[in-house]
């Protein structure tokens, strides 16, 4: 599966990614690798569905939302699909935090390594209600497998393929870093949706998203007497350039605020996202902390965000460049994206 497809592949059906937010559809991704396949993710809508914080089922098996009356032919149908690393899809009765039963559909689908195992599984959940056009759920539910598999293929792969630089040492925030990635799909998705309902909108207004993935990463990077500031142009994409940026931004952002200010009770990171005249996007993350050691490779290949970071670039022929000083770190990132600044800027 190529990196182009897996990303251009989304944009075939608009409708499908709205459903995220329409159907208020539920995304789980557990590992297999891991004893007993525990969660590893869960979005909003799952938190809202089940009643059940993220906070709480990461690490744990999805059989928490079975209970006295789901029928155990059920059970034994999706254990039998994941046994076999198959597709599958179920009715199933499940349970809220509240013990409230709800009718749950199902989807489970493998993400897959080079060598054909899975590396994950994705769940897609959506409560059945009375009065639900059950075929059209169903064509809905169909769609985003196949678009949200692919996607996700894109950056499980990226970040679980093994480096020959890779260190034991590798830190563990990286996998814990998995949500943080995860959202920035789903910003994405719900950017296009926002493109379904303004006609005169020809992509997602990637300054839109580059904020809100911005302020997803100050929430939860940030901590006391760090200040954050935000100038970003409208530019307008596709959504296979403006996913790509979203991560490299997360990535490159993120670790602004988890590195750059060690030993620091204050500072500042800066990010500026600008359209150059000659076409184009150009992001600049700037911090006044610490600084990048000299013996530091940024970004690392031998960890999982380098790797991904690295992807990411080739994919979008980007180029980055990383300036060091007695005053922390300028990174800057030059896209040549699809759309020239005057069409971005509406003209």
């Amino acid at each position: 599966m190529s990196a182009a497809r897996s990303l251009s592949a989304v944009l075939d059906d608009r409708a499908a990614l709205a459903g995220f937010s329409r159907l208020s559809l539920s995304m789980v991704l557990t590992n297999p690798q891991a004893p007993d396949n525990p969660i590893v993710y869960v979005n909003d809508a799952f938190e809202r569905t089940t009643g059940y914080s993220r906070s709480s089922v990461v690490g744990r098996n999805c059989r928490f939302l079975q209970g006295e009356r789901t029928r155990k032919e059920d059970v034994d149908k999706i254990r039998t699909a994941v046994e076999g690393g198959r597709d599958v899809t179920v009715d199933i009765l499940n349970y809220r935090s509240s013990g409230e039963p709800f009718n749950n559909r199902l989807i489970i689908a493998p993400i897959l390594g080079e060598d054909g195992s899975p590396l994950y599984f994705l769940g897609l959940q959506k409560e059945i209600r009375d009065g639900e056009e059950n075929e059209l759920v169903d064509q809905q539910l169909n769609a985003l497998r196949a678009r949200v598999r692919d996607d996700l293929s894109l950056v499980l792969a990226t970040i679980s393929e093994p480096s020959r630089h890779q260190s034991v040492d590798d830190p563990m925030h990286e996998v814990e870093a998995l949500p943080r990635r995860l959202d920035c799909l789903q910003l994405a998705y719900e950017e296009m949706k926002l493109t379904d309902n303004q006609v005169a909108r020809h992509g997602i207004d990637l300054g839109s998203l580059i904020s809100r993935v911005a302020a997803n990463v100050a929430n939860n990077a940030s901590r006391p007497g760090l200040r954050f500031s935000l100038i970003v142009d409208p530019y307008v994409v596709d959504l296979d350039i403006a996913v790509r940026v979203a991560l490299i931004l997360s990535e490159t952002l993120s670790n602004a605020f988890e590195h750059a200010f060690d030993g620091l009770d204050e500072g500042c990171v800066e990010l500026r996202a600008m359209a150059l005249a000659a076409g184009g996007l150009r992001l600049l993350i700037s911090d006044d902390g610490v600084g990048i050691p000299a013996k530091i490779d940024w970004p690392n290949p031998a960890t999982m965000g380098g790797r991904l970071i690295g992807a990411l670039l080739d994919g979008l022929d980007a180029t980055i460049n990383v300036a060091r000083g007695a005053a922390g770190t300028i990174v800057m990132i030059d896209i040549p994206a699809g759309l020239d600044a005057s069409k971005s800027k509406g003209d």
